[in-house]
């Protein structure tokens, strides 16, 4: 059953990347037009990829449950690949509203590299260790994933508002800000491909460190040590690094190599950005801007606000008010300060405040879309940032 789910996971990946090519030839034939940007019949055959591809990952998500005995949410590369379905689950039900060819290219986009980003992590099934052994584990994180999901739309429709409105034609802060977001796209990818690449090689450094029980440990790393473990002693010969030791205060399980990761993804990011910036002689956005030049901006900003509209509430109850509940639970508290804590409080504030300038200062369009996207960006800190660096009470996620 394991290895059905498995197979129904790469085939739901294959379809998303159908999907994202239909979806770019439908923005990019007929374009004389807005209407032709919702009704092409590329459109239409995008999204019923997107459809069959949600339902093939359905499938991997059930299979998987039955192999595990429990709901496949409880690790980083469960817990990414649900919300990587939940984000493609949004964008079908945005689509199904407003028929809007241009969201599905990102929107495909995104939960390709969701999806990519969760197979880098360890994808054995295991047994629920006590902490979750809980009916709270399934209500509360696949709740914070479906709201999440859908708040990824706006952050798919700010994003195209963005690179459609931004004047390209001269350097200003907001090009630079584009880029910015466009490179933090580019890391996550960079991440996979240097995941795969010294996978392949078989890499592995080895160190003996105080590992976070503060007991003697050994900590092997599958990337070059450019950050190795405080105090630690390298293990392995002929390796290169470290280049630093990751500080002392980090805490958190293997938390010196959650932080070379991470600062992995940044260099490899970095660098597919200057290898895309020497090929195209432009900036990013500058180049692929002229295939959204024919989108309808009123409608990309409506379907921002629809989307916060629907995923935040969603959110709210999983990530405060059901997370509050199963804390009380299981810690005899409903907060505590921990990290994951905090970040989903963040996030539920930032949201709020969102919904708060649109409806009641008017913030419609270009300031509605910057919200959209810094909303998303603060969702993937805390699930990139806050897993892989910053350690708490959920660390054995």
């Amino acid at each position: 059953m394991a290895q059905l789910s498995s197979t129904l996971l790469y085939i739901a990946f294959f379809i998303y990347m159908v999907a994202m090519v239909v979806f770019t030839i439908s923005i990019t034939v007929k374009k004389s037009t807005q209407a032709d940007q919702k009704t092409n019949k590329w459109g239409i055959g995008g999204f019923i990829l997107a459809i069959l591809g949600f339902l093939t990952q359905l499938g991997y998500f059930i299979t998987r449950w039955i192999a595990a005995g429990h709901a496949p949410v409880s690790n980083l590369f469960e817990f990414t690949t649900f919300f990587g379905m939940m984000m493609v689950f949004g964008f079908i039900v945005i689509y199904a509203i407003y028929r809007l060819n241009a969201i599905g290219v990102f929107a495909m986009v995104i939960a390709l590299l969701v999806i990519a980003y969760a197979s880098m992590f360890p994808k054995e099934v295991e047994p629920l260790i006590p902490a979750l052994q809980s009916d709270w584990l399934k209500i509360h994180v696949t709740t914070v994933a479906l709201g999440e999901g859908i708040l990824a739309i706006s952050f798919v429709a700010g994003l195209i508002y963005l690179i459609a409105k931004i004047d390209q034609t001269r350097r200003s802060l907001k090009t630079v800000m584009l880029e910015v977001i466009l490179y933090s796209l580019l890391s996550a990818l960079g991440f996979i491909l240097v995941s795969i690449a010294f996978s392949t090689m078989d890499y592995e450094v080895s160190f003996k460190w105080v590992d976070e029980q503060e007991k003697p440990a050994t900590l092997t790393y599958q990337m070059p040590a450019i950050a190795g473990p405080h105090d630690g002693e390298k293990l392995t010969d002929n390796r290169f690094g470290p280049l630093f030791e990751a500080p002392a205060w980090m805490e958190g399980v293997e938390a010196p190599k959650k932080l070379n990761t991470f600062i992995w993804s940044l260099f490899s990011g970095l660098l597919l950005y200057g290898l895309l910036l020497l090929s195209l002689r432009k900036r990013i956005g500058a180049a692929i801007q002229p295939a959204f030049k024919n989108v309808n901006l009123q409608l990309v900003d409506e379907i921002c606000y629809r989307a916060v509209a629907i995923g935040f509430p969603i959110f709210t109850l999983g990530g405060l008010v059901f997370a509050m509940i199963w804390a009380y639970d299981a810690w005899t508290r409903i907060w505590g300060w921990d990290p994951k804590e905090v970040w989903a409080l963040i996030t539920f504030l930032f949201y709020a405040a969102y919904l708060h300038l649109r409806l009641s200062r008017g913030w419609h369009g270009e300031k509605s879309a910057w919200l959209c996207v810094v909303g998303f960006l603060i969702i993937m800190f805390n699930l990139i940032a806050v897993n892989l660096v910053i350690a708490g009470l959920h660390s054995y996620a």
